[in-house]
Order: C-alpha cells, then structure tokens, then sequence
C-alpha cells in the first residue's frame, strides 16, 4: 500500500470511528446529525495533532546535525524521511568520493617536479603546491588570497603578468639569487590563471658548460694548430740549417702530440659518457693495474722521482680494466708532473672501516690552492694554465678520472695545499672489492672475531 493509500485509509477510519463515537454519545433530541459532526470534527483534530507530531520529528532530525537515523513513522513522513536521508547518504558519498579525487590530484600536483600556482581574477593566490612555495619563496598557508605581484616582484615577472602576451615562457632570477626560474602563464575559467614554473639553473649552468667547453676545446687546439702553420711557412719560406730544421721538427713534434693527448682525452670522455656502467662480474687484478701504472710512471719520470707502493694490493675491483688504468694512471702522471725533481710519490691501497677500498696518490709537490680544489674536476679547468701547459696536460685528466670512479660507484676527494703536495683518493664500494685466494678477506676475518 503507497503513503497516499495509506493516508487516506487512515484518515477515513479516523473519522468513521469518531463519527461512530459522536453517534453514540450525542442527546436523542439532537437526532444524529450533530452528533456525527462533532465526531468528525474531534477525529479530525486528532489526525492533524498526530500529523502534525510526525512532521514536527522530522524537520527536528533535519535541522539537526543528522547523526542519527531519521524518525521510522509509518505513513508520508516516514516515506519522506526515508527518501530525504537516501538523498544525503548519497551526497555524503559523492562528496566524499570528489574530495578523495581531489587529494589524488593535489598529490599528483604535489609530486610534480614543476610549480603549478593558482590565481583567481583578481590574481590572488587560490592554491600552490609545495614547489612552487620554494621557486617564489611563498608560504603556502600564509600567502593564501594574497596578490602575487605584492609577494613576487621581480620586475620581469610583473611585467610579464601585465603584458598579457604569455605564449612564451619568461625567464626570472629565483628570491635571494640562488638560480633562474622560467614561469609560464595559461589562462583558464573565468579571468582565472595558472602559473608553471620550474627551475631552469641546471639547465642554464649545463648550457655554459657546454659553450665554455666548445670554446676550450678550439681554443686548445687551434693553439697548436697555429704553432704548427708558423713552423711550416717558416720550412718553406727559410733556409734552415741543419739544427735549425731539427729544433723547428722537434716543435712540431711536440704541438702534434699535444693535439693527439687532447684528442685522446676527448674521446674518452666521450666513450665513458656514452657508455654502460662498468659491469659487477668482471674482476680486475688490482696488482696488475698498479705495476703496470708506475711502470709508466718511471718512465715519464726518468729517474727524477722515488715512485713508492704502499699496502696490500692483492685484492680484485669488478669494473672495466682500460677505464681503471686510465683513471689511475692521470692521476700517477699528474703527480710525476707537478712534482720536483726528487721529490716522492707514493701510490697506496687500503681497506677503509666500512668494507669499501680506497686507492690514494700523493706527493709532495708544488700543491694546490684551496680556492681550485672545488673545481679542479671541470674540464679544461686549471688552477695555472700556463703551468699545465708546460707540463703537458689537457685540463681532462681529473674529468676522466671523475667520471671513471663514480661509474664504478666510488668517489674522488683531493686534499692539498700550496707547498704542501697533493692527495687524491680514489675511494671503491665494498661490493665492487674481493680478496685473491688464498689471501684471506680481512672483513670476513673481523667479523668471525666479533661474533
């Protein structure tokens, strides 16, 4: 039976009953008639004031917070009741559902490398996520309904939000100087914006290293290039005696193999940056590196130095066996250039508290100023040009050498000072590192004496 069935049934055995009751108690001289009138009405008063309840509960439930189930009456207001708490039940789950979609979106937002800033019409800040806080040094919290040309006012930037013209991209310096941000402005919604940033000073610092090392790269060799011409005209323009030819050939000589060392140093920082890593199964003797290293480092030196081998080197490094043999041997031949006659080098090989191995170079040489220790690893970088030149090196060595040892998961630290010689270590992970047999492991010894 529906709620109007049942209203009217209700309502018409209502007013029967009271119809019924008046008859029965009305004055035999009034006949019926008033009798009947007086109970309907009386029964429908009752109806209304009971109606008039169960409406009454159910508007008290909506008006209220609406934690507990609804009045369960019988009849319209028990139907209304059940169909308006179907409908906020479901709003509940739609809304609960949207504000779950928009935490999954403002996490996705949040772990985007870019800043993403949001403007109302007014250019107030509605929203930022955490990056762009940091590009535009904001508080996400408190700078929320602020005006963003009143927070950031690099002059750039306001005038790039005012020009309108926001097809391509602008370029700011970051608050406090600490790099370079390109900001990009999309329109959206109505007068609404959308501000992308991201943090463009790698790139910008990549960039100048590539022009500096396009630069350096010409520069060095058209160095020799040119020395090279002026010997050739000077061969064919002059008659040349006997020593003269032969002092002007062995010039020529040299510059030539200037160029081939550039060159060379050049191809292999390419092959080791276009290269797999270094695999983790193939062992090289570490003995066999270093003979062969200061094999040819007494031969540069020619007796002017005291090459020296420290620790016991009988140990096997996983990795690629040319680029542990270039890297070392930079090393070695720096030391045996930068180093007076008679002075000492000393090649060592340790095993360090934590499992992992380190191969050191030290000499005793002219040194290094603290102020190049930072950059020493650049390309082409030198703390005095004029000396590496005249010493034979391309300003790569250390580049290759860097490159070398972190591809093999270690790394290079340099200690020196001016007058004081050099140290450069070479430090190795301890899964690249194994004992040859029968040579115990150390680590394993220790660990069997601790347990």
């Amino acid at each position: 039976m529906s709620w109007i069935s049942f209203r009217v049934g209700l309502a018409c055995i209502v007013i029967t009953i009271s119809a019924v009751v008046g008859y029965l108690f009305g004055a035999p001289t009034e006949a019926t008639l008033q009798g009947v009138l007086v109970g309907s009405l009386v029964g429908l008063s009752l109806f209304a004031v009971v109606d008039t309840i169960r409406a009454h509960r159910l508007l008290r439930w909506l008006r209220a917070r609406r934690e507990e189930p609804p009045p369960r009456d019988a009849g319209l207001w028990g139907e209304i009741g059940y169909r308006v708490e179907g409908l906020i039940l479901s709003g509940m789950r739609e809304a609960a559902l949207e504000q779950t979609r928009l935490a999954q979106f403002r996490s996705a937002i949040e772990a985007s490398p870019n800043g993403v800033l949001m403007l109302d019409r007014n250019d107030q800040i509605e929203w930022l996520n955490s990056v762009a806080a940091d590009h535009f040094g904001l508080d996400p919290t408190r700078d929320l309904r602020q005006r963003i040309t009143n927070l950031v006012r690099a002059p750039a930037f306001v005038d790039y939000m005012q020009e309108g013209a926001w097809g391509a991209p602008v370029k700011v310096p970051r608050p406090h100087g600490q790099g370079s941000l390109s900001i990009l402005i999309r329109p959206y919604g109505e007068g609404q914006k959308l501000i992308l940033s991201s943090d463009v000073t790698e790139i910008e610092r990549t960039d100048g290293m590539r022009r500096d090392f396009v630069a350096n790269v010409s520069h060095e060799i058209r160095t020799p290039l040119t020395v090279l011409s002026g010997f050739i005209e000077t061969m064919t323009d002059l008659p040349l005696t006997e020593v003269e030819r032969r002092r002007v050939l062995s010039l020529m000589a040299q510059q030539t193999t200037r160029m081939q060392a550039l060159v060379s140093d050049l191809l292999t920082l390419a092959s080791l940056e276009g290269s797999p890593r270094p695999p983790v199964d193939v062992w090289v003797s570490l003995d066999k590196l270093l003979a062969e290293v200061r094999s040819d480092a007494a031969a540069l030196s020619a007796g002017r130095h005291r090459i020296s081998t420290e620790g016991d080197s009988a140990v096997q490094i996983a990795g690629n066996e040319s680029e542990l043999a270039s890297a070392i041997a930079n090393l070695v031949n720096n030391a045996v250039r930068y180093t007076p006659d008679g002075g000492s080098i000393a090649i060592a090989w340790r095993l360090l508290a934590n499992g992992a191995g380190e191969l050191s170079v030290t000499d005793d040489g002219i040194g290094i100023d603290r102020a190049h220790l930072p950059r020493l690893t650049e390309r082409f970088y030198r703390g005095d040009a004029s000396r590496s030149r005249d010493t034979g090196g391309t300003g790569l060595g250390l580049a290759i050498v860097k490159h070398v040892v972190q591809r093999h998961g270690g790394e290079l630290s340099i200690q020196s000072e001016p007058g004081m010689g050099a140290t450069f270590r070479l430090a190795f992970p301890a899964a690249r590192i194994r004992f040859l047999e029968p040579a115990p492991d150390p680590r394993r010894a220790e660990a069997i004496t601790q347990a």
